[in-house]
C-alpha cells in the first residue's frame, strides 16, 4: 500500500496540480475553477443544517465526478484517496474518508478498503485485486452508450463534425466525450493520436476487435481538436490543420434523418440534412467560404511605343 505522505506529496508536486478541477476560482473562491456553476463544496461532505435532500446530494456528487473525469491529476488524486492510516487500536482507516476524491465517492473507497481487508483475510494478493478492480471501475465509465457511439464514429470518420453526426450528438458533446475517453484510458491529451485512442479502446474492450478502423496515420487529435490548431500542429506538424467550423458546436444531429439549421442560417425552421456524402459537401463548401480570398488585380494593358 502506498504511503499517504508520499502519495500526497506526489499529488501536490505534480506540474498540473494547479489546474485541478476542485481548485477554487481566483475571482470567486466559493466556486470551482473548472466550472463557475459548480460550488467548491461539491467535493466535500454536507455541512448544512438538517438532512440534505437525496436529489441535491446526487446532483452535487454527479457534478463533482464529471469535473474529476477530465482532471489532469485524476490518477494521482485517486491513489492518494485510497491510502490508509492505522489508528492506535491497529484498525486501518482511509486517510480521506469523506467527500469525492479521484472521481470516486467515499462509499466507493470504503468498499474498496473492505475488499482489500477481505482479500488479505483469505490469503490472496490484495494489491493486484485492488488494481484490477480500479481498472474495471475506470472502464465502466467508458462503457456508456454515448462514449461507445463516439468511439464507433471516430473509427469511421476523422472530421470532427462527421464524428458528431455519426454519434448522434452535437459537436461540443462529442468533443467532451472524446476528451473524457482519453483521460479514462490514461492517454496524454496533448499528444495522443486518434490511432492510439482507438487501439487502447479495443485493447480494453470498449470497442470489439472486429471494428474496422479507417487508417489515416497519426491524425493530429485524440481528444477534441483545438480551435486554433495548436494541438494538431504539436502532435503532427506535417499534417494539414483541420479546424471545427464556427457556429456548428451546438447543431443537433441524428443518427439517420437528423434535422438541423443550415449554415449559414436560411429561414427560421429546421431543414433535413442530407446523408453523409451530402454533409461532406456541405462542410467542404462552408470551409471554402471561410478561406481568405485574395483580390485579383487586373493586368495593365501596355500600349505599343510610338
Amino acid at each position: 500500500m502506498t504511503d499517504p505522505i508520499s502519495a500526497r506529496q506526489q499529488l501536490v508536486d505534480d506540474r498540473h496540480y494547479k489546474y485541478r478541477g476542485c481548485a477554487p476560482d481566483e475571482d470567486d473562491p466559493t466556486v470551482s475553477a473548472a466550472d463557475p456553476d459548480a460550488p467548491l463544496d461539491a467535493w466535500g461532505p454536507y455541512t448544512g443544517d438538517g438532512a440534505e435532500p437525496q436529489k441535491a446530494r446526487f446532483d452535487r456528487e454527479r457534478v463533482a465526478k464529471q469535473i474529476c473525469a477530465r482532471c489532469p491529476v485524476l490518477s494521482l488524486c485517486r491513489t492518494y484517496a485510497h491510502t490508509t492510516v492505522v489508528d492506535a487500536d491497529g484498525v486501518e482507516h482511509l486517510v480521506e474518508p469523506e467527500g469525492v476524491m479521484g472521481g470516486e465517492l467515499a462509499l466507493t473507497r470504503h468498499r474498496a478498503l473492505i475488499a482489500r481487508r477481505h482479500a488479505a483475510t483469505v490469503g490472496t494478493n490484495p494489491a493486484a485485486e485492488v488494481q484490477a478492480a480500479a481498472v474495471v471501475r475506470d472502464l465502466s465509465e467508458g462503457r456508456t452508450r454515448q462514449k461507445r457511439a463516439v468511439l464507433a464514429a471516430l473509427a469511421r470518420e476523422t472530421d470532427p463534425e462527421l464524428v458528431a453526426y455519426r454519434a448522434g450528438m452535437d459537436l461540443r458533446t462529442a468533443n467532451w466525450h472524446r476528451s473524457a475517453l482519453v483521460t479514462l484510458l490514461g492517454l496524454d491529451k496533448e499528444r495522443a493520436t486518434r490511432d492510439q485512442l482507438l487501439t487502447a479502446a479495443v485493447d480494453h474492450g470498449l470497442l470489439p476487435r472486429s471494428t474496422r478502423v479507417r487508417p489515416d496515420g497519426p491524425w493530429p487529435y485524440a481528444a477534441a481538436p483545438t480551435t486554433d490548431g495548436a494541438r494538431q500542429r504539436r502532435i503532427a506538424p506535417g499534417r494539414p490543420v483541420q479546424l471545427p467550423l464556427p457556429g456548428l458546436e451546438d447543431m443537433p444531429r441524428g443518427r439517420r434523418t437528423p434535422a438541423c439549421p443550415t449554415w449559414p442560417p436560411v429561414g427560421r425552421g429546421p431543414v433535413p440534412v442530407p446523408g453523409r456524402t451530402g454533409l461532406r459537401r456541405h462542410l467542404a463548401a462552408a470551409r471554402t467560404a471561410l478561406q481568405p480570398r485574395i483580390p485579383l488585380v487586373p493586368t495593365p494593358v501596355l500600349e505599343p511605343a510610338a
